[in-house]
């Protein structure tokens, strides 16, 4: 973790400039060496911005990894290209009750082993998903379905409460043979993917996959896939020009235009489903003032988020409407965020917050987003502004900023974070960061302390609501009721980037930040 000093001077243009890539993440981060060593004829190899624990999901979700978890183990279903369901391991999936799904998996699949997919994987799956501690997906669940088979292939998921998104939520639930599935990330076994894993180093967060040949689909074009973490982006951009990379991820604005003249690399990019927020500690005391909305409202008119969309980030991202990304299914206009820091004075003043009483510490982890680093400088320097110092608290990857977010490492105010929304739908996205319960805060599963009665039981009515157009009114009310109480300084959603060099072929990228690795080629 590194702690840096919050600076007097107005927005420069220097620290605008620092947004531009190279030059702004090296002097900000520690120097890294960089990529070593071509893919083998007949590979490609993937340059990571983060680094791949696990090839298992149940705690490791950010973007990149879905592509290279994705090809190795596989759900019932996946969000497909429209961010709607499509089925993979099932080859029927359909609501069939208010509170019964049914679903019937697909003749002949196997793993790449040779042993076949039983119906009692996916109930060991859906135990396992609910039993691991801190698990990223299970706050998607409003509640765990039941398993109960039907014949040797067809079975019912089985709910007390309607789940009317289960086909979405299934996406992300990847199967394992019942025996080798634990309720912890799996550091091996196998799946029923294109690929399979021959070598793997956790620590250094990089895999050899190879062709599967049990897969069941069609085979994949590309014999093997190397899978490197390279947290530099300065370094993963000297690997993809070197051709020591073939396809680097989450790129800067200022990357993006250096490769893009490249002849012998492309870029893609997409509007995206993530969203990224500086996010409110919601776990301070009643008496603070960051309890209440109006202070949060306040803080939020100081930030000029048109500045850091358009310089900082050089328009590469776009200013959040509402509590989700508006790309996503059933998502709605909520607002937009506002400058205004003479308001913003005058609100802190209402308060009884003077010029200098009120300090906050802003923390994230590096890699959180791309420019990250020079965002948060920028906001020090708005708040800085209006009379409310900002002490920043940077952590490097595999740190131990998850204890901070639960309180259990240390105080802080905002938190710059970066929220995956794999599911394709707004519904269960609202339900992961704004059901928490007080049941669920007691054991900090809660999304940094937001706890809302309203909301929660907005959320339970949309769930209970079979009727599509009435739940998608819920879901709308339901996205107003979290914007009005200002959870966020600022959010945005970034365009979804990625480069590759041009020897790679049908690289598909998808507003969820991942790509289909069976489906790419190499050119002659």
């Amino acid at each position: 973790m590194r702690t840096a000093t919050p600076r007097s001077a107005r927005l420069s243009r220097r620290t605008l400039l620092k947004a531009l890539g190279v030059v702004g993440g090296a002097a900000a981060l520690p120097a890294c060496a960089g990529p070593t060593g071509g893919p083998p004829p007949g590979s490609v190899s993937l340059g990571l911005n983060r680094t791949l624990v696990s090839l298992d999901n149940k705690l490791n979700q950010f973007d990149a990894a879905v592509t290279v978890q994705r090809a190795v183990r596989q759900g019932l279903t996946r969000i497909g290209p429209d961010l709607t369901p499509v089925p993979v391991l099932a080859d029927r999936f359909e609501r069939t009750a208010p509170t019964q799904w049914t679903a019937r998996l697909r003749e002949g699949i196997r793993y790449s082993d040779g042993s076949p997919v039983r119906i009692a994987d996916v109930s060991t799956a859906l135990e396992m998903y609910r039993q691991v501690s801190g698990s990223y997906l299970a706050a998607f669940f409003p509640e765990w379905p039941t398993v109960v088979p039907v014949d040797d292939r067809t079975f019912t998921l089985e709910t007390d409460h309607p789940l009317p998104v289960l086909d979405y939520l299934m996406a992300n639930i990847l199967i394992t043979p019942a025996a080798a599935n634990r309720p912890e990330e799996l550091q091996s076994g196998v799946g029923t993917g294109p690929y399979e894993v021959i070598a793997s180093n956790r620590g250094t967060g990089e895999y050899t996959l190879r062709r599967n040949e049990n897969y069941w689909a069609a085979a994949p074009r590309v014999a093997q896939v190397q899978v490197r973490f390279v947290p530099e982006e300065s370094n993963r951009v000297v690997g993809l020009r070197s051709g020591e990379l073939d396809i680097i991820d989450t790129i800067s604005p200022d990357s993006a235009v250096q490769l893009r003249g490249l002849p012998e690399v492309a870029i893609e990019q997409v509007r995206g489903t993530r969203i990224n927020q500086l996010f409110y500690n919601f776990r301070k005391p009643a008496d603070h003032p960051l309890a209440k909305a109006s202070v949060r409202q306040a803080l939020s008119l100081a930030v000029d988020g048109r500045r850091l969309a358009d310089e900082v980030l050089s328009g590469s991202v776009r200013s959040a409407t509402g509590p989700v990304a508006e790309t996503l299914n059933g998502a709605v206009r909520c607002g937009s965020y506002e400058f205004d820091p003479r308001r913003a004075k005058q609100m802190l003043e209402a308060e009884g917050i003077g010029h200098g009483d009120l300090r906050l510490t802003l923390i994230w982890e590096t890699g959180e987003f791309a420019g990250d680093t020079s965002v948060m400088e920028a906001v020090v320097q708005m708040l800085g502004d209006i009379g409310v110092p900002v002490a920043l608290r940077q952590f490097e990857p595999g740190g131990d900023i998850s204890e901070w977010r639960q309180g259990r490492g240390g105080d802080w105010d905002v938190l710059g974070n970066g929220y995956a929304s794999p599911v394709g739908a707004a519904l269960p996205i609202l339900q992961g960061m704004y059901g928490g319960t007080p049941e669920r805060e007691l054991t900090r599963d809660t999304y940094q302390g937001y706890v809302n009665h309203e909301v929660i039981a907005l959320l339970d009515a949309a769930y209970a609501e079979v009727d599509t157009a009435r739940r998608q009114e819920i879901t709308a009310r339901l996205q107003q009721v979290v914007w009005d109480s200002w959870p966020s300084m600022w959010a945005f959603v970034p365009n979804s980037v990625l480069a590759y060099r041009t020897r790679v072929t049908d690289v598909a990228l998808e507003a969820t930040n991942s790509y289909d690795l069976a489906s790419i080629g190499l050119g002659v």
